[in-house]
């Protein structure tokens, strides 16, 4: 049976096999530093983050990350301190992005920083408010009123409206901009009057 080698443009098909061993061997270099060093990112995020879980977690994404990178280190004797380096800065990111979650939790658990209930009057006024924009919407032209709906209701984005449309990013961009404009100079009387209630 004959072996199939796929050859990219410009390359010939000993230049395919060259590239090829190269990546083994870079790849059996990697594995070989990995079984010596590997346990080290394990204990450097355990040693930051004071957690296994989410050790673990920073320990493999530390991996990946030397993995897709190793080809770009020049020093390849210097793999366990950039590994250590990897891993450290990983564990830093993971337990600061902890902390700003845990002050955001407790912050919005304390009563002055909880919505206060609606009343009987904010709900009439919120639902005069949405017969406004209902019609403000209404009087928007066509092709104003669909891409705000696009955008803004269904959550699509510029190219995916575009590509729907059959229009250019461009044109959907000012369109957007003039219907929220409209819509607001609509809605500005009616809001303010909500307001003075």
């Amino acid at each position: 049976m004959q072996e199939l080698v796929l050859v990219q443009p410009g390359r010939t098909v000993g230049d395919e096999l060259e590239h090829e061993a190269a990546q083994a061997h870079t790849r059996r270099e990697f594995e070989a530093r990995l079984a010596e060093c590997g346990p080290l990112a394990y204990r450097v995020a355990r040693g930051v983050l004071r957690n296994t879980a989410d050790a673990e977690d920073v320990a493999q994404e530390a991996l990946l990350r030397a993995f897709r990178q190793f080809d770009r280190l020049r020093d390849r004797n210097r793999f366990r301190a950039w590994l250590v380096r990897i891993a450290f800065r990983l564990a830093l990111d993971r337990l600061r992005s902890g902390k700003r979650r845990e002050q955001r939790d407790t912050l919005w658990s304390q009563p002055e920083h909880q919505p206060r209930v609606a009343t009987a009057e904010d709900l009439a006024a919120s639902n005069e408010f949405q017969g406004h924009l209902e019609n403000a919407l209404a009087e928007l032209p066509d092709k104003l009123r669909l891409v705000l709906l696009l955008a803004a209701m269904e959550g699509h984005r510029i190219e995916e409206i575009a590509g729907m449309l059959g229009i250019s990013a461009g044109t959907v961009k000012s369109r957007i901009f003039y219907a929220r404009r409209q819509l607001a100079e609509k809605l500005r009387c009616h809001a303010n009057i909500i307001k003075t209630r």
